[in-house]
C-alpha cells in the first residue's frame, strides 16, 4: 500500500512538472520569439515523459490487482491435497447480555422460555448504528455466535493430529446415547459456531433487545440476520423420532417455598437496577419457565436423588459454593434428605430440589458468590 501510494506521488508530480514546463515554454515564446520548432519539440518531449509515466502506473496497478486475487484464491481454496483448511479474518460484532449468568440452567433450544431475554450490546466502532435499521420490522432475527465457555475450545490451537476431536457426543433425549456431532446442535464441534433464534423486542441506538434466547451471558456475536418465514420455515420438514423425545426434558410441576417469595423481595434490593426485569414477580415467572425443563446434566439425572458426594479426606462437597462447579454445570451439593441443585439468574442463585417424580421444589434465592468472585 504504501508503495502505491509512493506511485501516485511521483505520477503527481511528474504531470506538474510537465504542465509547468509546457506554460513556461509557451510563455517564452511569446516573450522572446523563440521559434514554433524548438517549442514543439520540447513539448513532444514532455508529452513523451507523461505518456510513459501512465502507462507505467497502469502497469503496476494491473500487477497489484492480480496479486489480490491470487491471495484471495489462497485464503480461500485448500492449500494441499487433504483439504487443510484456513484462517478467514472474522471478529464479534457484539456482546450479549443476558439473563442467564452460567451455562447450567441456558435453555438446550431456543424459544423455550419465552421471558429469556437479553441484549445484544454492539461494538459502535465497527458497526453503526444504522447497520440495525429496519430490523425492528422483523418479529424474529437469526444469532451466529461463538461456543465460548467450551471447555475443550484449546484443542481448536493444536494440530488436527492432536486435536483428538470427538466425531460423536451424548444426546440427553437418548439417556446419554450418542449420536455424531452434525445430527444434534451440541456446542462441542470442530468450529465452536452456534446458531439461534430469537424474538426481536426493540431497538435502542447500538442495542438489540431480545427474548426467548438461549444465550449464556458474555456471549460473543458473530453476525445477526433477519428471519424470513417463507424460506426460513420449511413445510413438510421431518426429524428423526429421537430428537421428538421431549418427555425426558420436562417436570411434573414447579413449586416455591413458604418463604421464597420474601427472600426474592431482600434480592431484589440488589438485583433490580441492571436487571432485565421489572419486577420480583416477573422474574418469578422466569425462574418457572426455566426450571420447567429438566436443566440437570445427564450425569446429574442419573444419580440417585439423596446420592451423597464426598472428598477424597470423607468430607462433604458443597459444590455450588466453587467457580469450577459453576463453570462446569455441576451445580448441585448435598444434603440428608436430597441433592439441592442450584440456578444462576442475573447473579442470583436459585437453589431447589427435584424429587424421583420429578417435581421441582425452589427452596431459596441469595445473591451468588459465583457473581461475587466475578466483580
Amino acid at each position: 500500500m504504501a508503495a502505491s501510494k509512493s506511485q501516485w506521488l511521483t505520477f503527481s508530480i511528474t504531470l506538474a512538472l510537465a504542465s509547468t514546463a509546457i506554460s513556461f515554454y509557451l510563455s517564452r515564446r511569446k516573450t522572446k520569439s523563440k521559434s514554433s520548432g524548438e517549442v514543439n519539440k520540447k513539448i513532444h518531449e514532455l508529452e513523451a515523459s507523461l505518456k510513459s509515466a501512465l502507462e507505467k502506473c497502469a502497469a503496476e496497478r494491473q500487477g497489484r490487482i492480480r496479486a489480490q486475487q491470487a491471495l484471495r484464491k489462497s485464503l480461500s481454496g485448500p492449500t494441499s491435497v487433504n483439504l487443510e483448511l484456513n484462517s478467514y479474518p472474522m471478529a464479534p460484532i457484539a456482546i450479549v447480555h443476558s439473563c442467564f449468568s452460567t451455562r447450567n440452567g441456558t435453555p438446550r433450544q431456543p424459544l423455550l422460555v419465552p421471558l429469556a431475554r437479553a441484549s445484544l450490546i454492539f461494538d459502535s466502532s465497527r458497526v453503526p448504528p444504522a447497520s440495525l435499521e429496519g430490523l425492528e420490522g422483523y418479529s424474529h432475527c437469526w444469532i451466529i455466535y461463538v461456543f465460548h465457555l467450551n471447555t475443550d475450545l484449546e484443542k481448536l490451537w493444536k494440530p488436527s493430529s492432536q486435536s483428538k476431536f470427538k466425531a460423536k457426543v451424548r444426546v440427553p433425549r437418548l439417556k446419554g446415547g450418542k449420536m455424531g456431532v452434525f445430527a444434534t446442535r451440541s456446542p462441542h464441534r470442530p468450529c465452536p459456531i452456534g446458531l439461534t433464534v430469537a424474538k426481536v423486542e426493540a431497538i435502542r441506538g447500538h442495542i438489540l433487545l431480545l427474548s426467548g434466547v438461549d444465550l449464556v451471558d458474555g456471549t460473543p456475536v458473530l453476525d445477526v440476520k433477519p428471519y424470513l418465514p417463507y424460506c426460513d420455515s420449511i413445510l413438510g420438514a421431518t426429524v428423526p423420532d429421537w430428537v421428538k423425545e421431549d418427555r425426558l426434558l420436562t417436570v411434573a410441576s414447579v413449586n416455591f417455598s413458604e418463604g421464597f417469595s420474601s427472600s426474592l423481595a431482600d434480592c431484589w434490593t440488589m438485583a433490580e437496577k441492571k436487571s432485565l426485569y421489572a419486577s420480583p414477580s416477573e422474574f418469578e415467572i422466569l425462574i418457572r419457565q426455566v426450571l420447567s425443563w429438566d436443566i440437570r446434566s445427564i450425569s446429574q439425572r442419573s444419580r440417585p436423588h439423596d446420592f451423597p458426594v464426598h472428598t477424597e479426606t470423607g468430607s462433604t462437597v458443597d459444590d455450588a459454593s466453587t467457580l469450577e462447579h459453576y463453570q462446569e454445570d455441576e451445580a448441585f451439593e448435598n444434603g440428608f434428605s436430597a441433592v439441592i441443585y442450584h440456578l444462576i439468574l442475573e447473579g442470583l442463585d436459585v437453589s431447589y430440589r427435584i424429587d424421583s417424580k420429578c417435581n421441582v421444589i425452589v427452596e431459596n434465592i441469595t445473591v451468588s458468590s459465583y457473581t461475587q468472585t466475578l466483580s
